[in-house]
């Protein structure tokens, strides 16, 4: 079993060209006796709601790419569908030194790469090397680790500075910590892909990205004889596709429509509470959202149980932290209630005057960002501050973020699973995606304080304070946790939704000729 995708954000250019291997127009063998073209009847295809910004998986961080990367990588340890606890993968076992500054890791065997190169300990040290050397997007990861060496062909060993009680959940929550070869070309990582995962990369283009079963796969076998992604923006059309049997499979489910699968005997509908959340980031280093008590202001004017109904229709629950209820991390925390006069009273103190124009980025790849924009605005509107919604295509939307140039934006982060993946990269100065460049040194050392706290009661309660501050300051203003609701043709086994959204098409299988 394999795991899991992030979401969330950096800056790269659209992956548009043509990786190594057979056009996706070519037949592909289902592994049920049939051949077919990616959307023929016997071919499975996927819709997802945008393009893979690029496919290195050290360097990108959008959710798009992940959903694909997940069936093409593996990492040395993956968090369970349900549970989130750490489970084997690559790494076949593991044991901590006393101090706790020493792992050592013991790696599977008869493990090849997509081009038929042998996996060994020397490709775990090279991946996670690079990620450190070149500073690249999940470096932040590493921050207390000393060294990482290889003694022999089946055996790595990670040394700390100091202890990291969550070094498993930093290794292994997502492909974004792929094992790479040691031999890989560097350059063309962002459209090629060589991993050691069920599927390999079979080709690619503007529309979509065709991946093939690797029959020499290390695990059990994928059932699927290959899986090709379609980007489909707007849900109307994921869902025409999907009744009209182009695509088997999609999350691009409009939440209006979810109580209308419920009794669709035509598919199955998969749903459960995720481990997402959803926020407005407000840019603390642009006048006049540089100061707390105009952020705090746009708190206390939002109505989260309205905005969440629009944007969700049910399928979500408000929070103003961004841990969801059902998580063992949870902190009760909810200072904000809806109450313009104080909203007022803080842009006086603040002294700013109304009216105000704030520019919202929002992008059409996810649409409940656009709708919660709306709803935003007509909030925000009688205290004074005009929104204006700016709807980008998600590669234009990633590259403003990056260069900051926003007034403030809607995203959300998924697939999460330690208290740190929630908070340290986003809130911490100078974080990996910190892009809202927000910076308090009581934030700092809560975050590095919880993130070497081996007792987990005290790093639980380091969390929550750090927590308390983060929405004190409104660095985020959390917004609410929906659920993971996907949608697949009737007859379709082996699959269930992940509570971390990650797409593992592994163990899914279509139905034989003949079955209803």
């Amino acid at each position: 079993m394999r795991r899991r995708a992030l979401l969330a954000a950096l800056t790269a250019s659209p992956l548009v060209a043509a990786s190594a291997g057979c056009s996706v127009g070519e037949s592909v063998d289902t592994g049920n006796g049939n051949a077919a073209g990616p959307a023929g009847g016997g071919a499975f295809v996927a819709a997802i709601s945008a393009q893979p910004d690029q496919l290195d998986p050290h360097k990108t961080t959008a959710y798009a790419s992940f959903q694909v990367l997940e069936n093409v990588y593996d990492t040395l340890v993956v968090p369970n569908g349900k549970t989130l606890e750490m489970e084997p993968s690559l790494a076949t076992q593991w044991d901590t030194s006393p101090d706790g500054l020493t792992w050592t890791f013991r790696l599977v065997e008869g493990v090849t790469f997509h081009d038929g190169t042998p996996f060994t300990a020397a490709d775990v040290v090279f991946s996670y090397r690079r990620i450190i050397d070149q500073e690249l997007a999940n470096s932040a990861r590493f921050a207390t680790v000393a060294d990482v060496t290889a003694p022999d062909d089946r055996t790595v060993v990670i040394t700390l500075k100091r202890p990291t009680p969550n070094l498993l959940s930093r290794i292994g929550a997502f492909k974004g910590m792929a094992i790479l070869s040691k031999d890989v070309d560097e350059s063309t990582l962002a459209t090629k892909a060589n991993g050691t995962g069920p599927f390999a990369l079979q080709g690619s283009s503007a529309s979509e990205i065709s991946l093939e079963r690797f029959d020499d796969y290390w695990s059990r076998a994928p059932k699927l004889g290959g899986v090709t992604f379609q980007f489909l923006p707007e849900p109307a059309a994921a869902l025409t596709a999907l009744t009209t049997d182009q695509v088997q499979w999609t999350d691009n489910v409009p939440p209006q429509r979810v109580a209308s699968f419920e009794d669709d005997e035509s598919v199955d509908l998969g749903r459960v509470a995720s481990v997402d959340y959803w926020y407005l980031a407000m840019n603390c280093a642009k006048a006049p959202f540089d100061r707390v008590e105009v952020r705090r202001a746009v708190a206390f004017a939002v109505d989260r149980d309205a905005l969440t109904e629009a944007a969700k229709f049910g399928t979500a629950r408000p929070n103003q932290t961004a841990i969801p209820q059902g998580s063992e991390w949870y902190y009760d925390y909810a200072p904000f209630r809806t109450d313009l006069d104080e909203a007022k009273r803080l842009l006086q103190q603040a002294g700013v005057s109304t009216p105000l124009t704030m520019g919202v980025m929002v992008t059409s790849d996810y649409p409940e960002t656009v709708t919660a924009a709306q709803v935003l605005a007509s909030q925000l509107e009688p205290l004074g501050i005009t929104v204006k919604i700016e709807t980008e295509d998600f590669a234009t939307w990633l590259d403003r973020q990056g260069r900051g140039d926003f007034d403030a934006f809607m995203l959300g982060w998924l697939g999460n699973v330690d208290p740190a993946d929630f908070y340290e990269e986003q809130h911490r100065t100078g974080g990996a995606n910190n892009y809202q460049k927000y910076s308090n040194p009581t934030t700092d050392d809560l975050l590095d304080r919880a993130a070497v706290e081996p007792d987990k009661t005290a790093r639980k309660t380091l969390y929550e304070q750090a927590a308390q501050q983060i929405v004190d300051d409104v660095s985020y203003l959390f917004l609410y946790n929906p659920d993971a609701v996907q949608v697949w043709k009737k007859g379709i086994t082996g699959y269930e939704v992940r509570v971390d959204k990650a797409v593992d098409f592994d163990t899914l299988a279509l139905p034989t000729r003949g079955d209803s």
